[in-house]
């Protein structure tokens, strides 16, 4: 048995690490196509789930339907039909709708990759089933007990296969490689672990008669089989009441890990790769737990009480600036406490290997339930990020439910927790409500604007999306109410291109982003400034709670949609002025800083033109990108940087890209430029190839409140 067991945990190791290798290529894709808006990768996140949950399913329906031989059969031709989908996707062709993003996302996934995750899925539960057969058959003919064989550990190792790749991914893979060459290697991988389970499908131990595995499967007699013991080993089917605790635990994991993915990056910073670290500890959860032994039930019930209260506590108050070295971390440990108990709880409550399919169906139906509440109905059923909340309330209710019968003290704490929780709840929902006179939610994220006052009694109105301020406006008298604040102030680098380039003539300025449409102040009559912006409720805000837009002497056009789609599909639009506003969150969209991209952006631009990028990020040192795409096009870049001011202004930093030698040497814009440094070893960005990792600012992971 020992060189099939082997070959067994090489084609689940391999499974594994394709499933994770592809997830985020596929994410890659896609991000272009829909603004490289973050809740992309949560809707991709769903569609892994819900595919993994069809795979599992599928390998159900083979294991306990098919005999033997066409088991076999019917799962390589599986493996063949997807890797004639493998080869035919080596250069797809995808087309998106910014209408409707989540049946974009879905779709897209499904033509893309929807077969070859289908089998990779299945091959994790379909091959322990087969092995847990091979290795009973193999005990029966040494005349020891044919009970099939526990599989669980090869549980354990297709998940480390997952962690390996999801960690390799962004460190190995994604900074040295293309997204071509990585597709093809890819490609080469799977073609790798056809071969591999299709010499399994044909071994001698699986193809059996039907009538050696019926005898295989009734070996037990039911008269001796006694429930006392691990589940395990007692061969009784599973009741009704545990196959809803697999669900229930399993969709209380999935929807941890997406609502923590969700707060970090939106309410906590925008750090980018930061849903790694949750998926990993997902992950992470599952091998400890699954390897048998290692989950120690108390005190994980105990410190999950304690990690609930204090995520509880962080976020009741959304203002309260915790900086992120201690914020990420709590979430972080609270994370891996809830997903520990709940895979350990799982791993104790095992049924016999014969129904492991079974078993990992719930488990894989439950994760799809729970990242399905946060990727898909949370944005439609709330109006702000409640499902953080939410997600304590479950997970405090689930294990009030999993101790009931422990001891009436646990049946007492977990109750008082979970009432404790619904009460965090509705203090989150007065939270977001505090100074806020619009809330909205969309596929894109929750959009507040807050009005307050100054000291001297002056209102004011910020547009805030998660933890980013995309514009702020005083209402006080007409030049207050009518002058660009926070990052587009006059001494910015934006307010140089606009202030001091082609005052002789109206001109045509093109934006990609509308915040809260302050931009417009520096519009004069006969200039046209036309708005490109994805999420159409942004028009909404603009319009309604501030007044730059209806205000500007300019005349305004928006252009609904992402902006790089928009403009390949229009005629050259010749601005004088492009700014390009779309870099402070966490998912860039990085299709819009390629050198594609800025052949695109010069199409657009007349003769001495300026291109003007906002690369204020915390988190990403985006400056030596963009002059390593003006380099490649022969272009000048400077950088224009701004500090925080006493009227309005906030620091700001500005790439100005432009060919236009009389405006660089102004003396307003000479003074206030400086030159960029590249990055040693840093490669052009192009639609082929981008990676975050070379241009992080690791000092600030750990500095920055």
């Amino acid at each position: 048995m020992r060189p099939q067991a082997f070959l067994y945990a090489a084609a689940i190791f391999l499974s594994s690490s394709l499933l994770f290798l592809v997830e985020p290529m596929a994410g890659k894709r896609l991000l272009p196509l829909l603004g490289g808006s973050a809740a992309v990768w949560i809707t991709c996140l769903v569609f892994f789930q819900t595919a993994l949950l069809l795979g599992y399913l599928c390998a159900h329906w083979i294991a306990t339907r098919l005999r033997p031989r066409a088991q076999a059969i019917v799962y390589v031709l599986l493996l063949v039909v997807s890797l004639m989908q493998v080869a035919r996707n080596l250069n797809p062709h995808l087309h998106s709708s910014t209408l409707h993003p989540i049946i974009s996302v879905l779709s897209m996934l499904a033509v893309l990759i929807g077969l070859p995750f289908l089998a990779l899925s299945a091959t994790n539960p379909l091959l322990q089933a087969w092995y847990s057969r091979a290795a009973a058959k193999a005990s029966d003919g040494a005349g020891k007990p044919s009970s099939p064989a526990p599989p669980y550990r090869l549980f354990a190792l297709s998940n480390f296969g997952s962690l390996v790749a999801l960690i390799i991914y962004p460190v190995l893979v994604e900074p040295y490689f293309s997204l071509r060459v990585q597709t093809l290697a890819w490609s080469a991988g799977f073609l790798i672990f056809v071969v591999v389970c299709g010499a399994i499908s044909f071994s001698k131990n699986l193809i059996t008669s039907s009538k050696q595995i019926t005898e295989l499967e009734h070996s037990v007699p039911e008269q001796n089989v006694q429930p006392a013991g691990p589940v395990e080993d007692s061969g009784l089917p599973p009741t009704p009441r545990e196959q809803t605790l697999w669900l229930l635990m399993a969709a209380c994991g999935a929807l941890l890990l997406s609502a923590v993915t969700n707060h970090l990056s939106q309410n906590i910073a925008a750090i980018p790769l930061l849903w790694i670290l949750p998926l990993t500890i997902y992950l992470l959860t599952f091998v400890i737990a699954f390897n048998g032994g290692l989950y120690f039930r108390w005190p994980t019930v105990c410190f999950l009480a304690v990690a609930l209260g204090l995520v509880a506590y962080r976020i009741i108050d959304l203002d309260k600036q915790t900086p992120i070295k201690i914020s990420i971390p709590l979430f972080c440990i609270a994370l891996f406490i809830a997903c520990l108990f709940c895979h350990g709880e799982l791993y104790r409550r095992r049924p016999s290997p014969r129904y492991t399919t079974q078993y990992y169906l719930l488990i894989a139906a439950g994760g799809a339930l729970g990242s399905m509440f946060v990727g898909v109905l949370a944005p439609f059923i709330f109006v702000g990020s409640y499902e953080m909340a939410w997600s304590l309330v479950y997970t405090a209710a689930l294990a009030a439910v999993l101790l009931w019968r422990s001891h009436w003290i646990w049946t007492l704490v977990w109750s008082i927790v979970t009432a404790a929780m619904l009460v965090v709840v509705v203090l989150q929902v007065r939270a977001y409500g505090e100074n806020t006179i619009v809330q909205v939610r969309s596929f894109y994220g929750t959009m507040r604007v807050q009005q307050e006052t100054t000291d001297e009694g002056e209102m004011y109105r910020t547009l805030v999306h998660g933890t980013i301020q995309h514009g702020t406006q005083y209402f006080g008298d007409d030049d207050d109410r009518t002058s660009p604040t926070t990052y587009y102030v006059h001494d910015s680098g934006i307010g140089l291109a606009l202030d001091w380039c082609c005052n002789s003539k109206p001109r045509r300025v093109g934006v990609v982003g509308l915040g809260a449409g302050t931009l417009a102040a520096y519009g004069k009559p006969g200039d046209v400034f036309r708005f490109y912006e994805i999420d159409p409720r942004v028009e909404t805000i603009a319009r309604n709670a501030f007044t730059y837009l209806r205000e500007s002497k300019a005349k305004i056009e928006l252009v609904e949609g992402d902006a790089r789609l928009s403009m390949e599909a229009e005629p050259a639009q010749q601005y004088d002025v492009i700014a390009v506003d779309a870099f402070s969150g966490d998912a860039i969209p990085v299709h819009l800083l390629t050198a594609e991209a800025l052949r695109l952006y010069q199409r657009h631009l007349r003769p001495g033109g300026i291109l003007a990028f906002h690369i204020s990020n915390s988190f990403l040192d985006l400056a030596p990108v963009v002059k390593a795409e003006a380099e490649h096009a022969g272009l000048p870049a400077v950088l224009v940087s701004t500090s925080d001011d006493d009227y309005g202004g906030y620091a700001a930093d500005w790439v100005l890209v432009t060919r236009n030698q009389e405006f660089l040497s102004l003396p307003a814009v000479k003074d206030a430029a400086e030159e960029i440094k590249l990055k040693p070893g840093l490669r052009l960005w192009t639609d082929d190839y981008s990676s975050l990792l070379p241009i992080l600012k690791f000092q600030n992971l750990t500095s920055k409140d």
